[in-house]
């Protein structure tokens, strides 16, 4: 009875549900959700140093709050398709919201380290349930031939959050105090539950399969060793060569669960999904563009204050321009894919988001504001329109009893890579320092990482070429060019 009435509710574009409801508001109560979570991720960033004062902690000790942050996010995805399985994706999203509030509560009254980073915890593993249970949701609610626009509508506040969040958390910092960054998701959950209870439609769960026990246990192993590997070589939380040995036993423990998932009966990540051509070469390529895309924020706070000598709040408002151009693309996704076909649109964007990063590695201290404003702002836009795009692709052939194991095997490899990719920027910083000679960070070490970088994001190119000329026209609703 469970399976199917989602599966009604999916197909049917006409569903009461759907029919009373504007396209907009359930993605967009949703993003509010992810929205919270990623200005708080961003915005905790300029709270560091006041956070080490006052808890008279080494400055480079303060990099748990962050490391645990995505340690705790990337062990608790793969459980969130299950989770939403076997209790209904509304209630797990509900729950996630109130305990990210909670968690929000008790890092705002935190006074240690200790504190701070258990509570941090806490918010990742919430935050992780948010994102894949939020997008099961999406996928039930939303008619095939409107997903494109329902998910340009989720990722305007994706888009914001992190370009919102280092401004956000300077001026909460400079005005008030550090708990201030954490205090601000209060308001936020509690009108998040109360519109999801309101608004968004509560779906059954269905019927529960066992939680795959080693499945959690070998994923857990990889994701951690690889996330929090990452982390410590980038930012020099332990010695490089335990860093190293965590990677390695990242590495070991991912191949292990893929060993094992290929013969377990109901795996906890589902790989067999890789096989649908559209979500594979979408999760492929993407995991390509976001691994060179995702630093850039961490790569431009350095340049603005570190090289540029910009406060925290310069630093960030300057940030803040990418935000606006990837609300202006939300406008016009829709009628570019549409032109263009999910290929061609993914191909060129792939090398116009190449050329945006490598545009930004020739910022210098005499570069005028107006010309890295502009260079941002259509950066946004690029990015804006290529991520837009690869949402609605992701989901475009898989069958909707599938969707809540597609949604947490592409939200599992989005934390991985987005975390990895800082870490890896930071570590590839390093080495072109040390090669160069430099004991402190200098504009064109940056531009190295910059441009390669950018030379990931072009190569994703070479991944979309694999899709065929009609990929994605259920979601476009005709055949594409």
């Amino acid at each position: 009875m469970g399976i199917e009435h989602s599966l009604a509710t999916r197909a049917d574009p006409t569903s009461a549900v759907a029919a009373a409801t504007p396209l907009w508001r359930i993605p967009m109560i949703i993003g509010c959700a992810l929205f919270m979570e990623l200005i708080d991720a961003t915005a905790v960033l300029t709270a560091l140093p006041q956070m080490a004062t006052e808890f008279s902690e080494p400055s480079v000790r303060m990099n748990l709050v962050v490391s645990l942050y995505l340690l705790a996010a990337a062990l608790f995805v793969p459980i969130s398709s299950w989770a939403a399985e076997r209790f209904g994706p509304r209630r797990v999203f509900v729950v996630a919201i109130v305990l990210f509030t909670v968690a929000s509560l008790a890092c705002a009254c935190s006074t240690s380290l200790l504190q701070l980073s258990l509570a941090r915890m806490a918010q990742g593993a919430a935050g992780a349930m948010m994102v894949p249970v939020g997008q099961v949701i999406l996928l039930r609610w939303s008619p095939r031939e409107h997903l494109l626009r329902t998910m340009s509508y989720l990722t305007i506040p994706a888009l914001i959050g992190p370009v919102l969040g280092p401004p956000l958390g300077g001026l909460l910092v400079t005005l008030l105090s550090w708990q201030w960054i954490f205090l601000i998701n209060l308001p936020i959950g509690v009108l998040g539950v109360g519109l999801v209870l309101r608004h968004v439609p509560d779906y059954p769960g269905l019927d529960a399969r066992p939680l795959d026990k080693p499945g959690l246990l070998l994923s857990a192993v990889g994701l951690a060793g690889l996330v929090f590997g990452c982390e410590a070589l980038g930012h020099g939380l332990l010695p490089r060569a335990w860093a190293v040995l965590l990677i390695v036993g990242g590495l070991l423990g991912a191949l292990g669960y893929v060993r094992y998932a290929r013969r377990a009966a109901h795996p906890l990540i589902d790989l067999r999904l890789l096989r649908i051509p559209t979500f594979g070469i979408a999760f492929w390529g993407g995991n390509l563009m976001r691994i060179g895309s995702a630093a850039q924020p961490f790569l431009l706070v350095l340049l603005f204050q570190v090289c540029f000598g910009l406060s925290p709040l310069q630093a960030g408002l300057l940030s803040f321009v990418g935000g606006a151009g990837a609300f202006v693309m939300k406008l016009l996704a829709v009628g570019i894919v549409n032109r263009f076909g999910f290929k061609r649109t993914l191909i060129g964007n792939a090398v116009l988001t190449g050329l945006s990063l490598a545009a930004t590695a020739l910022f210098d201290p005499s570069t005028p504001y107006w010309v890295i404003v502009l260079v941002l702002f259509v950066s946004g836009v690029i990015r804006s329109l290529q991520f837009s795009t690869l949402g609605a692709l992701t989901y475009a052939d898989v069958p909707p009893e599938r969707s809540s194991g597609a949604s947490s095997l592409s939200a599992m490899s989005v934390q991985l890579t987005m975390s990895v990719s800082v870490g890896l920027a930071a570590a590839v910083l390093s080495l072109v320092m040390a090669v160069r000679g430099h004991a402190a960070v200098a504009q064109s070490d940056i531009a190295w990482v910059m441009g390669l970088a950018g030379g990931l994001c072009v190569a994703s190119a070479l991944v979309y070429r694999r899709l065929a000329g009609n990929a994605g026209s259920e979601v476009l609703g005709r055949r594409t060019r």
